[in-house]
């Protein structure tokens, strides 16, 4: 087999693994089938809820929240976390805070955000948003604050100033940390949708999609949503992985 055509290959190594496995735990009968549905059977539900359009509704729902939340964390986290990495000194007065927002489960603050939003779609996007903000703004700084010293020292030496030095230098060198932290924050941004949509009041999502059939125990709908959950969040992991190499393919020379 050709080289490259082996290459393009290897990620399905892992999705055909981890079906036949499932697979066969069913096959053996090391699962009761009621619990655990064969792959065949969750699959082909899952074809027929999207070929009718409602699993569609709840895809859409929760694409819309994860993507309006992702969007203000970046609209606030890539800024501030580039003007705080500029600077240690204002980095080093808000680093407590950002560590310890960073380090405590945002799904643990979904109380406070019910009293400040109620139930409404705007709480969802707002616990995804501030839960991805925090990721994004530690990434960027991360990034500004930790940009090659050589470049730095070789700017200085053919005499660019201190805004030359930024514009130039020190944004182009911490866009790959920063794509990381996008990456990270629109995965976060989905994660705690999903959990939102679960329990906080929610007529459509696929977090309320799961919820809802593992109350009436349709397995083959819960872990068909649960496909769909993880193939979105790959999906947009890969658009981000496509981006970064488009425009940031020096990262690393």
């Amino acid at each position: 087999m050709d080289a490259t055509i082996a290459r393009r290959l290897l990620p399905l190594i892992g999705p055909v693994v981890f079906f036949a496995v499932w697979y066969g735990v069913v096959a053996l009968g090391l699962v009761n089938k009621v619990l655990l549905p064969s792959p065949l059977d969750t699959v082909t539900f899952l074809a027929t809820a999207v070929a009718k359009g409602a699993m569609v509704v709840d895809i859409w729902a929760t694409f819309l929240r994860t993507a309006i939340a992702f969007l203000i964390a970046a609209a606030i986290g890539v800024p501030l976390g580039i003007a705080l990495g500029a600077s240690e000194t204002a980095y080093r007065s808000v680093e407590f805070l950002i560590d310890f927002f960073r380090s405590t489960p945002s799904s643990a603050l979904i109380p406070l955000f019910l009293l400040i939003f109620g139930i409404t779609d705007a709480n969802k996007i707002a616990i995804a948003a501030f839960a991805a903000v925090l990721v994004i703004l530690f990434n960027s700084a991360y990034g500004v604050m930790h940009a090659r010293k050589t470049r730095i020292l070789a700017a200085r030496v053919m005499g660019a100033n201190a805004w030359q030095i930024f514009r130039d230098v020190l944004l182009l060198e911490s866009l790959s940390q920063t794509f990381v932290g996008l990456r990270n924050g629109v995965s976060m941004a989905l994660v705690i949708v999903i959990v939102a949509e679960m329990f906080i009041g929610s007529e459509t999502g696929l977090g309320h999609r799961i919820i809802d059939a593992q109350q009436v125990l349709n397995v083959k709908d819960m872990y068909a949503s649960i496909l769909v959950t993880g193939a979105l969040g790959y999906l947009l992991n890969i658009a981000f992985l496509v981006m970064e190499k488009r425009f940031i393919h020096w990262s690393g020379k």
